[in-house]
């Protein structure tokens, strides 16, 4: 099942002498049309793997340095490594495994082959990889360590447990002009990030990820954060998420909304991030500030529950897990905040820390809660989110209902 071993998939490209990132030099691995014309030459056996959804954004990021020190998939050394230990098999902290899992069928076409044409879901030639190793993987091991369940009602075991048992690793190589930006108009990769931080003057800037609109909870934690740093990088997750989960054109449509009425446009700036959520809780949260990192940032907001789904990680989990790993393997600083609410009594949003108010008086409620209420038709109440998020949320469920 196994070829030779693949020499480290690790190894970093200087893209600029500044882009100092995680576990060294920024890594990009874009390619022009030009060089793709020329790894073609006396390539004669041309297998082709048709990424999805979620490996097109993996790999995207790997190419734009988002997941730095990643030159490419996985191999087997630092597979293992990853999933026990967290860590690259070069010592480098590391939480999730990056790969490229296919079927045992696929795996069988790609028995001789040297390298792999890359294809989007679509079929569209993106990029093409160095087929360095191939290696069978026990998933629910994987999901176990990384997920800490092995139940399929969790989206991320699901989709690990569906997708094969065999991992085809080595560098890659992406087209830049076969995919496109998620949003144009908005940075998407950390070069771009990095390059309006240091334009703005910025030498502190505190990131924060979600995958949903901002309430106002999420706008107070952000503020707090804002303080204390020279500016805010609101970077929303535009990938794959659960059909669920609000759509991203939705959730942009209620930053913009927000950003535009209620935060400092000289301090605050908007990008995206084109990755897949893998729900994976404390680690995936350890991964999300990793990628800020390599985005340029100094500071990552870590609330409740981060990156959680369904009731399988404790609400601050993800803190406990951030708050073990040394700062210098780290290299970005989390700043931590309890569940906050609007309380009633107070007339203005608090914590647990800053309330001596009884339950009954928080205006607190989750996602599930938000999207049973959107779906029943009820207002969100001015108390948990503004009300132009409010309005654009209630839009979107109407239509969605007279679709149905």
């Amino acid at each position: 099942m196994t070829a030779t071993k693949s020499p480290p998939t690790t190894v970093a490209e200087e893209a600029t002498p500044e882009a100092r990132a995680h576990g060294g030099p920024l890594v990009q691995r874009w390619a022009s049309a030009d060089e793709f014309a020329r790894a073609l030459e006396g390539w004669e056996r041309r297998t082709r793997v048709r990424l999805a959804p979620h490996q097109l954004s993996d790999a995207v990021l790997i190419a734009s340095g988002a997941f730095s020190p990643l030159a490419g998939f996985l191999g087997s050394d630092d597979y293992e490594a990853v999933v026990t230990e967290m860590r690259l098999a070069s010592g480098t902290l590391w939480p999730i495994p990056v790969t490229l899992t296919v079927s045992a069928d696929h795996e069988a076409a790609t028995t001789r082959a040297e390298r792999l044409l890359l294809e989007s879901p679509e079929g569209e030639t993106v990029g093409w990889m160095e087929l360095h190793e191939r290696f069978g993987f026990d998933p629910l091991k994987e999901v176990r360590h990384v997920y800490g369940t092995e139940e399929e009602k969790h989206p991320g075991v699901a989709r690990v447990r569906s997708a094969g048992t065999v991992n085809l690793a080595g560098p890659l190589r992406i087209l830049r002009d076969a995919v496109q930006p998620p949003y144009p108009g908005y940075l998407s990769e950390p070069l771009e990030a990095r390059a309006e931080f240091r334009r703005r003057g910025w030498r502190t800037v505190v990131a924060f990820q979600t995958r949903n609109p901002i309430h106002r909870a999420h706008e107070y934690i952000q503020k707090c954060a804002l303080e204390i740093v020279d500016g805010l990088f609101l970077h929303p997750l535009v990938g794959e998420t659960r059909s669920e989960d609000v759509p991203a054109e939705v959730r942009m449509r209620c930053y913009e909304a927000l950003l535009e009425n209620y935060y400092p446009a000289r301090r605050t700036l908007m990008g995206v991030y084109p990755a897949a959520m893998r729900y994976a809780g404390p680690r995936e949260a350890v991964f999300h500030a990793l990628a800020r990192k390599n985005y340029g940032c100094t500071h990552f907001i870590v609330g409740r529950d981060h990156a959680g789904v369904g009731g399988y990680y404790g609400t601050y989990a993800a803190q406990d897990l951030l708050r073990g790993i040394p700062a210098a393997d780290l290299g970005i600083t989390p700043l931590f905040f309890d569940n906050t609410f609007w309380c009633r009594s107070c007339g203005h949003m608090a914590s647990e820390k800053t309330c001596p108010h009884p339950a009954e008086q928080h205006v607190l409620l989750s996602g599930t809660q938000v999207r049973a209420m959107l779906t029943a038709g009820e207002e969100l109440p001015s108390e948990f989110t503004r009300r132009e998020i409010a309005d654009i949320l209630g839009r979107h469920y109407r239509s969605a209902r007279a679709q149905a």
